[in-house]
């Protein structure tokens, strides 16, 4: 196709982004990612060094994170932020990471929440005696000041609102539709589910054809053969289909269009540069399928610093603890989402990074 150039297919998502701002679910309790505090009030003078801890890194959203994580540390001269820790997916390794930090004395250390409530006891063992330990992406259990310094979160419930909302007014209040997941029995994909099903039964004309949300392991295989499943089940009876990550979106579109069954409506989170690019050619061809992007997830990782660094501070801070992403595409409103050439396949370009930065962290 005549592939959008990154600043052109910005522009036009600039200025379309006003239409959308009334259509984002956020109650008292939540903040919308691109509409956050100033960080430069929490500051302070004494020296804080910032570690991160991944559960499992690797690829290019988590590197986007650690970038903004490190763009939103600069406003402040006395923080930095140069440390961060993968475990690969191993549960000994992210608590021996955590611990390390804790050791040396690290000021703030910010953590994924990748294992949920298994990681409390290490969490409590590294909070405390000059070090703020803050958990954060998925709401988690404990004792606020006790097992953890503060929780900021995604708000999942809020996004699942707002996934049912959008899918009546693009399919017209009318249609069957499903909800994909990570792992069977994941609590955040629960959690998306829950706001789903509280969304649909304000429209009585949408009907969820399984009660359970589909699990597809966040894995593109895992996801493709789950949809290829859904298909040869469902046939062309589905009209919509959410779900919590980008991944599992992509992989269930690809299963669509290599099947004989049109494509479904499709809202999503954490979206990619392939798949908004494979969306934009779409629109060019004229084939494109109804779209909601929900994304600036890499930016959730600003307002646990800001978080950690008030407490860590002792400064009252009203910024709320629960975070739901911006429209980034949205068929109903003509929002489109950004598509660049020269960035990796997985890249979310919906990164509140500055755009030169974004682009040189590509080149490493």
């Amino acid at each position: 196709m005549t592939r959008l150039n990154f600043k052109t297919v910005a522009k036009l998502g600039t200025s379309c982004a006003a239409l959308t701002l009334a259509a984002t679910a956020a109650t008292a309790e939540t903040v919308r990612v691109d509409q956050g505090a100033d960080i430069t009030e929490l500051c302070g003078s004494d020296p804080i060094r910032v570690a991160l801890v991944d559960g499992w890194g690797g690829d290019t959203w988590r590197k986007i994170t650690f970038a903004e994580l490190q763009d939103e540390a600069s406003k402040c001269p006395n923080i930095t932020a140069e440390d961060h820790s993968d475990a690969g997916g191993d549960q000994q390794t992210y608590s021996a990471a955590i611990n390390g930090y804790a050791t040396q004395g690290y000021e703030v250390i910010i953590a994924f929440t990748d294992f949920g409530e298994a990681a409390l006891p290490t969490y409590r063992m590294a909070n405390g005696d000059g070090t703020t330990m803050v958990p954060y992406f998925n709401q988690i259990p404990g004792r606020v000041g006790f097992d953890y310094a503060v929780n900021p979160y995604q708000d999942s419930v809020a996004i699942g609102k707002q996934y049912a909302e959008w899918m009546a007014k693009a399919l017209d209040g009318e249609g069957n539709v499903l909800m994909l997941g990570g792992p069977a029995g994941a609590s955040s994909s629960t959690n998306f589910l829950n706001g789903f099903k509280e969304g649909l039964a304000d429209h009585p004309g949408l009907t969820l054809l399984d009660e359970n949300f589909i699990a597809t392991n966040w894995n593109p295989a895992d996801a493709q053969k789950a949809a290829a499943g859904l298909i040869a089940k469902y046939g062309d009876s589905i009209d919509g289909i959410a779900s919590d990550y980008g991944v599992s979106t992509l992989a269930t579109l690809k299963a669509f269009l290599q099947s004989d069954v049109e494509v479904p409506a499709l809202a999503t989170i954490a979206t990619s540069n392939e798949m908004n690019c494979m969306y934009l050619e779409a629109i060019e061809n004229d084939e494109a399928w109804p779209y909601l992007a929900l994304d600036g997830s890499t930016a959730d990782i600003r307002f646990a610093l800001r978080q950690a660094v008030a407490a860590h501070n002792g400064i009252e801070f009203n910024e709320p603890l629960g975070v739901v992403p911006y429209t980034y595409a949205d068929s109903t409103s003509g929002v489109v989402p950004k598509c660049s050439d020269t960035a990796p396949p997985d890249a979310d370009l919906s990164s509140l990074l500055p755009e030169d930065k974004l682009n040189a962290l590509f080149q490493q």
